[in-house]
């Protein structure tokens, strides 16, 4: 009884102050929450990020282009020197001023200039270390005069039709720049010949003479590009750059890689 008495007494004292117990509803019965998963409280992963481009890192280096115009095609000591049909030496009695002999094997001669005669070195040595065998120049440098007197003989014996791709006048040969040679294996078989080509050392070289700078230069099925029948003997010097450009190219005539007009004949 006294514990009511007390409650009816606080009761009326707060009416009586003017506080209303609805203002401050109690609730004995907890609110139900919803329901809800296992893992409804696990926060999902934040994507990841878009990688971004390093601003310190150096940007990939453009891819060289080759310049054709590198080297003169004109000047008769230049190593890309183009001597056709069409293009005679200028002088037509050019003399290479660095002339020497090649350290190989030879038969007429081994002369050639400074530069084609240490990549013809090298080439022969890589032949025989790599199973070629053995290979020898039967002839390199002529001069205006040897090759005047070289295709006179041809003329004679061929006629002058077919000494026209057999051989070229002087001035138009590529033997009077120094830079082209016949090659032959050393035991002289099928020298000078189109055999050559079936050859252990003329199969070697018409795969990889382009890694040390020399480049076919009388192709077979090109006799009106070149002027020239097939000579599988008949290597040029051109340097290691334009004969790799060549060969990744698969581009086998220096007409056709410079753009310039076929040669099957001379003028005039």
């Amino acid at each position: 009884m006294l514990w009511c008495a007390i409650g009816a007494v606080t009761v009326i004292t707060l009416l009586a102050a003017g506080i209303h117990l609805n203002r401050f509803p109690v609730s004995s019965v907890t609110e139900p929450r919803p329901a809800t998963s296992p893992t409804d409280d696990v926060l999902a992963p934040w994507p990841s990020p878009e990688p971004r481009p390093d601003p310190q890192a150096a940007p990939a280096p453009p891819v060289p282009s080759f310049d054709k115009g590198a080297r003169s095609i004109d000047d008769p000591m230049s190593i890309w020197v183009v001597a056709d049909k069409l293009r005679p030496l200028n002088p037509p009695t050019f003399v290479p001023t660095d002339l020497v002999i090649a350290k190989v094997p030879y038969s007429a001669n081994a002369t050639l200039r400074t530069e084609a005669a240490t990549a013809m070195e090298t080439m022969f040595a890589a032949a025989k270390a790599e199973g070629a065998g053995g290979m020898m120049l039967q002839n390199a440098y002529r001069s205006y005069d040897a090759q005047k007197s070289l295709y006179a003989g041809h003329v004679s014996r061929l006629g002058q039709a077919q000494a026209d791709i057999a051989s070229a006048r002087a001035g138009h040969s590529e033997h009077q720049t120094g830079l082209s040679a016949d090659i032959m294996p050393d035991s002289q078989a099928c020298g000078v010949q189109e055999c050559f080509a079936t050859t252990a050392q003329g199969s070697w070289l018409a795969a990889n003479a382009w890694r040390y700078g020399y480049h076919l230069r009388y192709p077979d099925g090109k006799t009106s590009i070149t002027g020239f029948a097939f000579e599988p003997w008949h290597y040029r010097y051109i340097g290691v750059d334009l004969a790799t450009q060549m060969h990744n190219l698969g581009i086998i005539t220096l007409e056709e890689f410079f753009g310039l007009p076929p040669a099957p004949t001379y003028e005039g």
